[in-house]
């Protein structure tokens, strides 16, 4: 099943989607119950989706704003060079000050965030913020999304804890990363989180299995597989919920492939009026454009 937030009547309510993308209805009728609460509730509500029915009927989706599926309520949990193609683009590039001397691929996991503030849907623009930043970047991910809390997760039981899929695009000021030698400056600008367009259960896809794709004004920069992880999604979540329990409603992105614009030479950065479109099979395409 797919479920978007929309904007109707001035409010942004959770409703599911029609398996071709092009009607929606309400939750409430789905719940066979009232419902006023955002997408975190309806997944602290719904921890497994898809054992209730879908609709019989739908309403038309044409002409209606999508909004991000979900704005996490804590920080977007993100992971770095994840895949080995990527992490070697990232170290030739001059741009890694986290790596050790010598390093591609990671030993472990890496971690960082992106404040809830950063994320929008589908057909918003992202802030240039050309002021601040001129090497402005793109990254195509599949984004997880739990449903089951729990600490201390174990590898073999993550898949119990994922409630669907989404599409991230984990927008980054390469400048600012380098300057301030983390991440969380030039990854956690307003807007550099676009995320959807909605969240697909997970019993609908094989989440180890799924071809990302990114083009830059209809030009494809990334394409590869979610086999080539270096760090599969359940040693992710058993790393992360190793002393932190993940929440309903938590959003783990999972690493983006090579063919980022710093992977070119030169690099590629993006500028005003650049289009974004990312598509996950099996899940959806995301599009955005740079503000300017």
């Amino acid at each position: 099943m797919r479920f978007a937030t929309l904007e109707l009547d001035g409010k942004t309510v959770p409703v599911i989607v029609s398996p071709d993308g092009t009607g929606y209805a309400p939750v409430s009728g789905w719940l066979d119950a009232p419902f006023d609460g955002d997408m975190s509730d309806l997944i602290a509500r719904c921890l497994q989706p898809a054992k209730q029915a879908a609709p019989a009927a739908w309403q038309p989706l044409a002409g209606l704003r999508l909004r991000a599926p979900l704005v996490p309520r804590r920080n977007v949990f993100c992971v770095g060079k994840n895949y080995h193609e990527h992490a070697a683009e990232f170290a030739r590039s001059g741009f890694d000050t986290s790596a050790a001397k010598g390093e591609t691929a990671p030993s472990a996991p890496v971690v960082f965030t992106k404040a809830p503030s950063t994320v929008v849907g589908t057909g918003d623009e992202v802030l240039s913020f050309s002021e601040l930043t001129q090497q402005l970047d793109y990254e195509a991910e599949l984004a997880v999304v739990i449903g089951k809390p729990g600490r201390g997760i174990r590898a073999e039981d993550a898949w119990d804890h994922v409630w669907g899929y989404t599409v991230v695009n984990d927008v980054t000021a390469r400048d600012l990363q380098q300057k301030h030698r983390q991440w969380f400056i030039g990854k956690s600008m307003d807007t550099f989180c676009p995320m959807g367009p909605w969240i697909v259960t997970a019993d609908e896809v094989d989440a180890a299995n799924l071809q990302v794709k990114c083009w830059i004004n209809d030009e494809l920069r990334q394409n590869a597989n979610t086999r080539d992880l270096i760090f599969d999604i359940p040693t992710i979540i058993a790393t992360l919920s190793a002393g932190m329990e993940l929440q309903p409603g938590d959003v783990i992105a999972t690493g983006t492939p090579a063919g980022v614009g710093i992977g070119f030479t030169p690099p590629r950065f993006l500028v005003p009026g650049d289009r974004m479109k990312i598509e996950i099979e099996g899940i959806g395409t995301l599009e955005n454009r740079i503000a300017g």
